[in-house]
């Protein structure tokens, strides 16, 4: 009875573990002797540009058939793998000895030698008919324009042996770009071959929509055209340029210097490059705050535009000195000749009559500190934490625009916020989706907050106006026009010690036409060489572009 019981114990024991505990394992062993499963790739999305003149529509990033050379080590002959190692070398601009390691692995049934092969290489390499090298099509992300708009749009990579989208667009929308995977289950035969009589079980697959976005072609083109020029006159180690729509928060062109190849993009040496620097990258940006400093003396009602201040010279405070550019005294000023002189002991002045609560809630509704929602990938919110301490030096030198950090779309959208009558909006690139059933899905402008009122975003157009008319922007000036902007010349932070560098950095942000704005601009170079200040580096490149604003879009003199 014991060995009865035990047989049948163990007989009993090993049937629940192989119909009970092992079931999924054992129906999906039996079910791939008759069944098969091929599954169904989806496209990715297609992503385009536009032009607002004739309303078509650009391809930014597409997907192209290339070809694969891979090989079957086991096939090709020994005597001629050393010779076909070299061949392969110079068609496919590979190391011979990496070739020849590769087709010696005898027991590896598939070797890949190189993707994204073009026709005129697979036609010479078809013409080798050597048995065991194959061609394979497959499908990759290709990008036409090259480097136009990299850093928006990032690249197509390879992580964990998965084609995955990194950086800028390509990162943020991964999940609706890749679609949706579909599959086919059919029977095959005892030779695995398909038995295409049987039923059959589709799960279709779903392209990713077709992205249209809100940059204009022919506005990007003069941007990175201006941007690249200004780099090389004044050989800066970083250069961006933002042009916004102030009413929508849309975003008509972004570029970014040093750029990269997506096509290429593993030609990068350093992977910093591929950081967006109008989202991802912050710095002090100096004197251009000054504007929001002044909206929230207005705004709150403890300044007006006519007010006087009397610059009697440098400012001691508790933790340092706050002087003016070349220790320069200015005497009685008003509000405005504050920002037209870019007077900082001014800029305190408005700060400290705000009070330190109020001016820190300004400058956290103009959205700095936070991100600004835009989509694209790795979105920064800068930095303002050291006015979270309540020191009165730290406020001081906030108010001009340093020991605060911000990015440069942060600073476009607060001074779209002054230009549109007060609103803070949510910066976007998308303009729509195409769906492959026609289906449209637009975006539409959001607005984040009021920031300040309408009454004085009007005072504070007319301030910016006079800083181009007759203050350190008279450079962005054109004939005919009413023009608003700020200029703003930060110095660089040491490193590795306290205090600032020789080094500076220089933006120039402005809207036009002043009272009825169309266009936002912001200009930024890092560590620009031979040149002190912002009026004379950045604000001649506003002025280009603005100019050609305001003759792309039709926009009468003021």
């Amino acid at each position: 009875m014991i060995v009865v019981l035990l047989i049948g114990g163990t007989i009993l024991f090993r049937l629940f573990s192989l119909q009970i505990v092992r079931y999924d394992f054992y129906d999906a062993l039996a079910q791939n002797q008759y069944q098969f499963i091929q599954e169904l790739f989806p496209d990715r999305s297609e992503v385009y540009i536009q032009d607002l003149k004739s309303n078509q529509l650009i391809p930014l990033a597409i997907n192209k058939e290339y070809q694969q050379v891979y090989a079957i080590p086991k096939l090709i002959p020994n005597d001629k793998k050393e010779q076909l190692a070299e061949t392969l070398s110079n068609l496919l601009d590979l190391d011979k000895e990496l070739l020849f390691l590769r087709i010696n692995k005898e027991n590896d049934p598939y070797e890949p030698l190189k993707h994204k092969v073009d026709d005129e290489i697979a036609l010479q390499i078809e013409e080798l008919d050597v048995a065991g090298l194959r061609l394979a099509p497959e499908i990759s992300r290709y990008y036409p324009a090259g480097f136009l708009a990299s850093h928006l749009l990032g690249f197509v990579g390879i992580k964990e042996d998965q084609k995955i989208g990194q950086y800028g667009l390509e990162g943020y929308y991964e999940d609706e770009m890749k679609g949706v995977l579909g599959s086919l289950i059919g029977e095959k035969d005892t030779a695995g071959r398909w038995i295409p009589t049987t039923n059959q079980e589709v799960s279709p697959s779903a392209d990713g929509p077709k992205f249209v976005l809100t940059i204009d072609q022919n506005i990007q083109f003069k941007v990175e055209k201006e941007l690249k020029a200004a780099m090389e006159k004044w050989q800066a180690a970083q250069g961006t340029i933002i042009v916004s729509n102030p009413d929508s928060g849309a975003i008509y062109a972004m570029a970014s210097s040093p750029n990269y190849d997506p096509n290429n993009y593993f030609e990068v040496e350093d992977i910093d490059v591929y950081l967006n620097p109008a989202l991802q990258k912050i710095y002090e940006p100096g004197s251009v705050i000054k504007a929001m400093t002044m909206a929230a003396g207005l705004d709150s009602q403890k300044v007006k535009p006519d007010d006087y201040f009397d610059d009697s010279g440098p400012l001691v405070l508790a933790g340092g000195v706050i002087r003016n550019v070349n220790d320069t005294v200015y005497g009685f000023q008003t509000m405005t000749q504050i920002l037209e002189q870019s007077i900082n002991t001014g800029a305190v002045y408005v700060q400290q009559q705000s009070g330190q609560e109020t001016f820190r809630e300004y400058l956290q509704n103009f959205g700095f500190g936070q991100k600004t929602g835009i989509d694209l990938s790795g979105e920064v919110a800068g930095n303002i934490t050291n006015l979270a301490h309540n020191r009165a030096i730290d406020y001081a030198t906030a108010s001009f625009g340093q020991g605060i950090a911000v990015t440069p779309i942060q600073l476009v959208n607060a001074f779209g916020a002054i230009a549109n009558g007060g609103k803070l909006m949510q910066p976007y690139i998308v303009s729509k989706r195409i769906y492959s059933d026609g289906r449209e899905e637009v975006s539409e402008p959001k607005i984040i907050r009021e920031v300040i009122s309408e009454d004085t975003s009007h005072h504070l157009k007319k301030m910016l106006t006079a800083v181009i008319d007759s203050g350190h922007g008279s450079f962005a000036k054109i004939e005919g026009y009413n023009l608003a902007g700020k200029t703003g010349t930060a110095e660089v932070p040491k490193e590795n010690e306290p205090g600032y560098s020789d080094e500076t950095i220089h933006t120039f942000v402005g809207f036009g036409p002043s009272f009825n704005a169309k266009f936002v601009i912001l200009v930024k170079l890092e560590k620009p060489a031979g040149v002190r200040w912002s009026a004379t580096s950045v604000t001649p490149v506003f002025k280009n572009i603005a100019e050609y604003m305001l003759n792309y879009l039709e926009i009468p003199p003021s």
